[in-house]
């Protein structure tokens, strides 16, 4: 039956998410020439995360216009006319493409031409409204389930908001007031909110200077906001056809589902003279896509990034023209004392396996786990050819094929050797304690959620922005999980890359999985541990775990209910 099922996948070209490179901006923000010159269209994040309030929903939040300033006026940014925003959601690895997408149109009107404000008197210019349409046949045909959704206006500041002279209202019920419920059940919000991507841009920048060496870090995101589309969707309408209503466990596969987002434009714009207004015709082309944070600025080249927004997940499964950006991540370079991690200080605990177990060097151009291939060590695991086929172990000089590839491009399965090091005896090969289960190889890059996993309260003790990191961390040390291999909910198990939930710091998490902090959870330790040695917690795996850019929390408090995301700054609060 493995075999069958692990067949889907032979033919999947290597992509592979990378983490923060120093030309990345943000996230997603600008990361392409194309589309930093259409900012309308620029996906910046997407997030999907079981919702804490509403545990028998998903909530999939999708940003676009990075960088917007709060007293960006007088044309306040808004959603883009003549764009199709679409967040897709695949639930059937048996299947190609998608098996829901939702699709956002956006209208605008100016109700007062005459003023050069955006707001007065009660009326708005750039006033803007939505239709949301639902496919449940992969885009075969739509059903409309919101007709006309309002858009709160841009938080200008209190005399165009809360003002006599403006709206007369209090921006908290705009928000409000803008959650739809569509016509099959889902609850919907699109409009301006804090931008909830932290990192210190600044520190990034500067050659790896993150933390910073010589002063304070800064969260280069802070105080400016994005356009939010947010959903929150019944469990069971994101569910593959024939799933059971209730999952057999915490990892059930049948609950796995893949969220990317996307934007669109049509292929010809006319521009009109005098005055007129340009005119839009042509097929719709795909002009931006997200799924995994930092993948395109952060891996791809300069020259290869317009195309990579043009491409769908489902066409990275055939497609090998990037293939050798992933195998070796740049980023590696800079943690390796042998070749330049002396010029990067900031990265000095962050240090990858070079000899793992006195046998493993997953440094890049060497081997990593190659030489098993074919061996009994790793019969019947994911790294048999008989299983997998030879996707996890393709070849010799691509050491990182065995960690970044899965848990950033397939997920990650249930199965050995991915399960913690509790449990294995010393050998990393060996079945372990279960902790993830996302595995949906159907396609390249996109959030992998399995929507089984409870949400770990935000105010529980044990909630962490490290998500997975640090579910791993207790399956490790943790008594009440480390006692047994049995399946126990681990709190964080529903964190990055387990789907992504707001409050996670991607950009650690994604530095120290380079620094091979995947490896040492299955029990592929560091250096500077000895093989058979009584305590593999070592000073190299406490360097990696306690890493921080220095940037480690948003810099507004999220909401405790749908859509979760922070109220956009005012033009006010911009200038005090």
């Amino acid at each position: 039956m493995m075999k069958i099922f692990f067949k889907t996948i032979q033919a999947i070209s290597v992509g592979l998410l990378l983490l923060p490179a120093f030309q990345a901006s943000a996230s997603s923000h600008r990361e392409a020439p194309l589309i930093a010159n259409d900012p309308l269209a620029d996906n910046t994040d997407v997030y999907a995360f079981r919702s804490p309030d509403d545990p028998s929903t998903i909530t999939i939040i999708a940003n676009y216009i990075p960088a917007e300033l709060p007293h960006g006026g007088p044309n306040y940014n808004t959603f883009g006319e003549h764009i199709r925003y679409e967040i897709h959601i695949d639930n059937d690895a048996s299947k190609p493409g998608d098996e829901i997408v939702y699709r956002f149109t956006f209208s605008r009107v100016n109700e007062d031409p005459t003023t050069f404000f955006n707001i007065r008197l009660g009326k708005q210019n750039l006033k803007t409204t939505y239709r949301l349409e639902r496919s449940m046949d992969g885009g075969q045909s739509f059903e409309t389930v919101v007709v006309e959704g309002m858009v709160p206006p841009a938080y200008i500041g209190p005399r165009s908001i809360e003002g006599g002279a403006g709206l007369g209202a209090v921006y908290e019920d705009l928000i409000a007031q803008a959650i739809e419920t569509s016509s099959t059940g889902e609850k919907v919000f699109c409009g301006p909110a804090d931008d909830p991507f932290f990192v210190d841009l600044g520190g990034i920048f500067d050659l790896g200077n993150a933390p910073r060496q010589n002063g304070d870090p800064r969260d280069g995101l802070a105080r400016y906001n994005v356009h939010t589309i947010a959903i929150q969707v019944p469990i069971a309408t994101l569910l593959k056809a024939g799933a059971a209503a209730t999952p057999a466990n915490i990892l059930d596969p049948d609950y796995v589902i893949g969220i990317w987002a996307s934007a669109s434009r049509p292929a010809m714009r006319t521009l009109g003279t005098g005055g007129d207004a340009a005119s839009y015709d042509g097929d719709w082309i795909q002009v931006s896509r997200l799924g995994m944070p930092l993948t395109n600025e952060a891996v791809i080249p300069i020259g290869m990034k317009d195309y990579w927004n043009s491409l769908t997940p489902y066409d990275e499964l055939t497609d090998t023209s990037l293939d050798g950006f992933f195998y070796n991540p740049e980023l590696a370079l800079y943690m390796d004392d042998d070749l330049f991690g002396g010029a990067v200080p900031a990265f000095a605990p962050l240090r990858i396996q070079r000899n793992s177990l006195q046998g493993f060097d997953f440094g890049n151009g060497h081997d990593g786990l190659y030489g098993l291939k074919g061996s009994a060590a790793v019969a019947g695991t994911a790294l048999d050819d008989a299983v997998f086929g030879t996707l996890l172990l393709p070849g010799p000089g691509m050491p990182r094929s065995v960690d970044l590839w899965p848990i950033f491009h397939t997920g990650v399965p249930n199965f050995p050797p991915y399960q913690l090091a509790t449990g294995k005896n010393g050998n990393p090969l060996a079945a372990g304690k279960p902790f993830i289960n996302n595995f949906l190889p159907n396609g390249g890059d996109m959030l992998r959620l399995n929507m089984a996993v409870p949400p770990t309260p935000r105010d529980d003790p044990n909630f962490s922005p490290l998500g997975i990191v640090q579910a791993a961390v207790l399956g490790l040390t943790d008594p009440a999980y480390n006692a047994s291999t049995d399946i126990q909910s681990i709190p964080n198990m529903d964190g990055f890359p387990n789907g992504r939930r707001l409050e996670d710091d991607v950009t650690r998490i994604e530095l120290q999985a380079v620094s091979g902090v995947a490896l040492a959870a299955i029990g592929l330790w560091y250096d500077d541990y000895t093989a058979g040695g009584p305590n593999p917690v070592t000073t190299d795996l406490l360097d990696v775990l306690t890493y921080s850019t220095g940037v480690g929390a948003n810099d507004k408090a999220f909401k405790s209910a749908f859509p979760y995301v922070a109220t956009p700054w005012s033009g006010k609060e911009t200038g005090e």
